[in-house]
């Protein structure tokens, strides 16, 4: 008896275990109903990391997260360029693979491209909201002479039943030295098959940004088309990803080169098939002129001479650079909106015992002042607090990324580094006003006999003895 219990028990659990694996494969076979691009912003001090932006038409873009970055790279060069999201057939997993690069930490162009990183910088998700730490995939190091690996991509390949990585990489080969674009083969993102040339453009001319989309192979006449950076923007067609490519044109007759012959100079393509529909925009980084991202549409990617302008578009308050867009589920956009669409509130800090002045930044340091110009020097996000979101940290409403922190208990506006000290530093514990229960103060949460206060208007981390350091730790919050 107990033997066919314990039997029927294990035949229970083994059902049930079917039956959520058939529930997530089912989800990934639901209907898309927005879209969601991963993108970097620039060269700024926290420009080089992964922020996220949200659409449902796919051409009006909103910032997710109030702009700020939502994946920060604490490995490598501690930043990433040109992230690439990548979902698992069945809907269950879900990659971002990000160049391992920091210009903004003074690295030259040229550094960067023959004694760069040969590695990419990966994340891993079930869910879209809660990433792993990122690691590095040494995808480059076994390429002679490899000078980096910038750009990378990666696609399902049903053929084999794993991912094809591709990237674009300096080094020298039959005597000449440029970026072609090799591949790798991996399942899990963790180990992968030795690097190969995968396109190599004649004579000298290098290529660094390529992107494939697939589509019905009754549109066009291929399965696959990539677009890459060349010289010009030029779209190829294949029925399969690592096999042969035929080249189906370039956007010249529209006036857009990757530089060979002026006009409006773009690069990183980034493909985006239109949900419900048999169309695909092609988004195109006006980097020469910094408009940023401008897009072009097409039904039928058989002929470049079929793609159109598009004038009706717009790509949220921050600079979208060289990223990638996955069109989402209702499951997935549910998830990601509640994590990171939250338009948190705009406050002010004002303070107790100097009515007339708001805390503010100038300069990166942090004082009270009163007038303060332009505004949004004294404009915060109260937000969850980043070492306990039960407390609370302040993020600059025109700096995203920078929080109020103290460094030796003086008060600086710092981007957030992802450190577990600058978590600490950033965090404090809203309490009941020292001078008035009806105002706040905000004790350190590293040094919790230590509050906000001001001391000759400069803001300052100090324990509280008297009245008068009282009145200067405590502070109102207002719209």
């Amino acid at each position: 008896m107990r033997r066919t219990l314990a039997m029927l028990g294990a035949t229970l659990l083994l059902l049930i275990a079917q039956f959520l694996t058939a529930v997530d494969r089912a989800s990934a076979a639901d209907p898309f109903t927005g879209y969601l691009m991963a993108h970097f912003t620039g060269e700024s001090a926290i420009g080089e990391q992964i922020y996220l932006a949200h659409s449902k038409d796919g051409l009006h873009w909103n910032d997710l997260n109030n702009g700020a970055p939502v994946l920060l790279s604490t490995v490598g060069t501690r930043g990433v360029r040109d992230p690439a999201i990548v979902r698992s057939p069945a809907g269950d997993r879900y990659w971002i693979i990000a160049t391992d690069l920091r210009i903004a930490s003074g690295t030259s162009w040229s550094d960067a491209a023959n004694r760069g990183s040969t590695s990419l910088v990966v994340w891993e998700s079930t869910d879209l909201v809660n990433w792993s730490a990122p690691r590095l995939l040494n995808v480059a190091g076994a390429v002679s002479g490899a000078g980096d690996a910038w750009a990378p991509e990666a696609i399902y390949d049903p053929a084999s039943g794993d991912y094809v990585i591709y990237w674009a990489t300096n080094a020298t080969l039959n005597g000449v030295k440029k970026h072609r674009i090799y591949s790798t083969r991996t399942r899990d993102f963790r180990t992968i098959s030795a690097p190969a040339v995968y396109i190599d453009r004649p004579g000298t001319q290098g290529i660094i940004d390529t992107q494939i989309v697939e589509s019905p192979t009754s549109v066009g006449g291929f399965r696959y088309y990539r677009a890459s950076a060349d010289g010009q923007i030029t779209v190829e067609g294949s029925n399969t990803i690592l096999g042969t490519w035929t080249r189906i044109g370039d956007l010249s007759h529209m006036g857009i080169s990757n530089g060979a012959t002026g006009g409006n100079v773009v690069e990183g393509p980034m493909w985006m098939p239109v949900n419900g529909r048999t169309e695909w925009t092609l988004w195109l980084d006006q980097f020469a002129t910094g408009r940023g991202y401008m897009p072009i549409t097409s039904t039928n990617l058989g002929s470049t001479s079929n793609f159109r302008t598009v004038s009706d578009y717009s790509l949220g308050g921050t600079r979208k650079r060289h990223g990638g867009i996955m069109s989402l589920t209702s499951a997935e956009e549910n998830r990601v909106l509640a994590k990171w669409g939250v338009n948190r509130p705009i406050n002010r800090v004002q303070s107790f015992n100097v009515q007339d002045r708001y805390v503010r930044h100038a300069n990166l340091d942090v004082r009270i002042d009163a007038n303060v110009s332009p505004a949004q020097d004294a404009q915060f996000r109260i937000m969850p607090g980043l070492a306990d979101s039960g407390a609370v940290s302040f993020q600059s409403v025109n700096f995203p990324g920078y929080y109020l922190r103290h460094q030796n208990f003086d008060f600086v506006l710092a981007p957030y580094d992802g450190s577990a000290t600058f978590q600490a530093d950033a965090t404090f514990r809203r309490v009941a006003g020292l001078a008035s229960s009806s105002w706040s103060s905000f004790q350190s949460y590293n040094f919790p006999d230590r509050y906000i206060r001001h001391y000759a208007y400069q803001l300052r981390l100090d324990p509280i003895t008297d009245a008068t350091g009282r009145g200067d730790a405590t502070f109102g919050v207002t719209s």
